[in-house]
């Protein structure tokens, strides 16, 4: 291996460590607790040199949004290409929103900082473009997706209302955290209810 080569996987190694420090972090303290000077700190690094990494604390966000959207775009090629009947296809669907919060909590959190005001000033108009294509594309795999299983013609708003619904499940149960009412109707298997009510809905052909 040449230097350049290890220098650059020592830095890819750093840069994945500040990741999962300010991961971690965001889900700890949320947005305005989740600080590029905590998150050298969860590194042990000094700040300065966090900087070396990262410009700035949207810059980091913006990393986790990116990473949030290969994910998702993984997740729904993999069920484009199950092969299950459109009920079951609606259902891995919804799943896979599952699967997204319990191995990245997160990604709804940095889903959420969009809506955030003065939100991405930090970051280049180049960047933004990218963000708006690239989470674009994955509303169509998810658009696409729903049309398929449901025999409707209109997808984009279809994955609106799953998008909005499970999100603002996420948003609603943090809210409760916060006015001190635990998991109230915030678990699986509530979840599992919400969406029972949207299947309904959607399977309609009336």
């Amino acid at each position: 291996m040449g230097v350049q080569e290890r220098r650059e996987r020592e830095r890819a190694a750093q840069k994945g460590a500040v990741l999962d420090a300010a991961r971690e972090i965001l889900l700890e303290k949320g947005f305005r607790g989740t600080t590029t000077k905590g998150i050298a700190e969860r590194c042990e690094l000094s700040e300065a040199t966090l900087f070396f990494y990262f410009s700035n604390k949207d810059e980091i966000l913006v990393s986790l949004l990116f990473e949030s959207i290969r994910f998702w775009a993984e997740g729904l090629d993999k069920i484009a290409k199950s092969g299950a009947g459109p009920e079951k296809k609606l259902d891995q669907i919804w799943r896979f929103h599952e699967k997204v919060n319990e191995e990245h909590p997160e990604y709804y959190l940095v889903s959420s900082y969009l809506a955030q005001p003065n939100v991405l000033e930090g970051v280049s108009e180049e960047v933004k473009e990218k963000i708006v294509q690239q989470s674009g594309e994955n509303f169509q795999r998810l658009a696409s997706l729903l049309e398929e299983s449901t025999g409707h013609s209109d997808g984009r708003h279809m994955a609106d209302a799953m998008w909005a619904i499970f999100l603002g499940l996420m948003v609603l149960r943090e809210s409760r955290k916060n006015l001190g009412h635990g998991e109230v109707r915030s678990t699986k298997k509530d979840r599992a209810t919400a969406f029972k009510w949207l299947k309904n809905g959607l399977q309609n052909k009336t």
